[in-house]
């Protein structure tokens, strides 16, 4: 890959150590890393990005998805906000067990374009939906749309064990054997995860969720994992403790810690259930929290107090989760609505964390949670994962005087000017650079329409 200068930013936020924000400056990458930062820097055979009016931020990093539901989204007939989770769960399954890998694969693309349009370079997907009609080839397929599109991928290869007749809500298409599960994991592992510096390419092992898998799920899952050196993700903490009691005695994090499914090596999604006391156990063991505000929004759901967590040292990063409880993949309207929750309980909670701080979670917290120490911030050698900000616009004015603070808290949330991941400018005045998008749009809705709404048409009702 040819080197890159890019000129004249009016801010360059690193989000590093030292909280710098270096003015009217340039930054110099080679291949896939920053090699400079600095002001008037030269490379006689650099190509010239100018970024006046600019200002740059490192990629934003999203540690909770699940792509395929892109597809699954703006439905009234199964309306998120009044029912609960495990409702929500009874009712949605029936629409995920028709899908099939050309969904996947389209729908991944859609929820990856949103994505890098707003400022996401690395995005975890947590990957659970295995049909009869997908096969095993998910991932594959996502593999394949991630490269198509630039993006750096971490797929969660996830799976439901438990038959609905033993009291999961899962129906029989969807429902995998764990040794099947297993046997799929060290596939994708041994086919694609790449565990070197700036790579593209990650496995995660992640059983779905307790509630609707076998025990012997997640305890193989975790020896697997720390067997092959990846990392292990479920969610936990929403709204499925009280069944987790009645099956196994106790609530779902002290059963996860008694099977060794906590860990440094271990993030959990969402975790708005948990208690100030399973907070305690989430940073003694070094346990991760990806928190969606969209879906707990949505759900009417507690809001994590992430004031308390950062105090008992929780590392906490953020997730979009699925399209079915959040309709976008935009990862700044993410920031922007988490900055808003807890500074609406600033007062009850004693203050609430800055929208800097919000930001830093959606970037070095990200990329800590993914074991990246390659990524997450703006400095030498990191991997060259940013996107910029045009601040020429009149909307912008009076806001430009802190660029650390201004994304969540000025509501940011648009398109961002570009974007650029291992050195590749993938997205260029708010269009991706490597697709034909209105091709890709016309082949997804056709894939849509085919396989989900013309089958079943009482969903999409208006």
């Amino acid at each position: 890959m040819a080197k890159k200068l890019i000129k004249n930013a009016y801010a360059i936020v690193t989000c590093d150590a030292g909280d710098n924000v270096f003015y009217h400056s340039d930054i110099l990458i080679d291949g896939p890393a920053i090699v400079k930062i600095g002001k008037d820097l030269q490379a006689d055979d650099a190509e010239i990005i100018d970024a006046t009016d600019k200002i740059i931020y490192p990629g934003m990093i999203n540690t909770h998805h699940h792509f395929f539901q892109t597809f699954v989204r703006n439905l009234m007939t199964i309306d998120y906000p009044n029912l609960m989770v495990m409702d929500w769960i009874d009712k949605i399954y029936r629409i995920f067990k028709e899908i099939d890998d050309d969904v996947i694969y389209y729908a991944s693309i859609t929820a990856m374009a949103d994505l890098l349009k707003h400022g996401c370079t690395c995005a975890f997907d947590h990957q659970y939906c295995y049909t009869q009609k997908t096969g095993k080839r998910p991932v594959d397929r996502q593999m394949e749309a991630a490269e198509l599109l630039g993006i750096r991928y971490h797929a969660g290869r996830g799976a439901n064990t438990l038959p609905r007749e033993e009291g999961s809500s899962i129906p029989a298409e969807m429902v995998e054997t764990t040794e099947e599960f297993l046997q799929d994991c060290e596939r994708l592992v041994e086919t694609y995860h790449d565990p070197n510096p700036y790579s593209m390419k990650q496995i995660v092992i992640a059983p779905c969720q307790p509630i609707n898998c076998y025990e012997e799920t997640f305890i193989k899952s975790a020896e697997l994992a720390r067997k092959l050196g990846v990392r292990l993700h479920t969610h936990l903490g929403e709204g499925e403790c009280a069944g987790i009691e009645e099956r196994h005695g106790k609530r779902t994090l002290a059963w996860c810690e008694d099977i060794g499914f906590v860990g440094k090596d271990v993030w959990i999604a969402h975790g708005w259930e948990l208690t100030p006391d399973e907070y305690e156990v989430l940073g003694r063991t070094g346990t991760g929290v990806s928190h969606c505000p969209t879906p707990a929004v949505l759900g009417g759901f507690p809001i994590l107090d992430m004031k308390a967590m950062k105090e008992k040292d929780v590392l906490i990063s953020l997730g979009c989760d699925g399209s079915a409880t959040n309709d976008s993949s935009n990862l700044l309207d993410a920031l922007r609505l988490s900055y808003l929750m807890q500074a609406y309980y600033s007062k009850e909670r004693g203050t609430c964390l800055t929208p800097y701080e919000m930001l830093k979670i959606a970037t070095v917290n990200g990329a800590k949670t993914l074991g990246r120490d390659d990524l997450g911030t703006l400095e030498v050698s990191k991997g060259a994962d940013l996107f910029m900000v045009d601040i020429s616009g009149l909307e912008m004015t009076g806001l430009i005087h802190d660029p650390k603070n201004l994304l969540p808290r000025g509501g940011v949330t648009g398109s961002v000017w570009m974007t650029m991941v291992n050195g590749e400018v993938v997205v260029k005045e708010g269009r991706l650079t490597k697709v034909d998008e209105k091709q890709l749009f016309q082949e997804g809705e056709e894939v849509c329409n085919r396989v989900l709404r013309k089958p079943h048409p009482h969903i999409w009702e208006q």
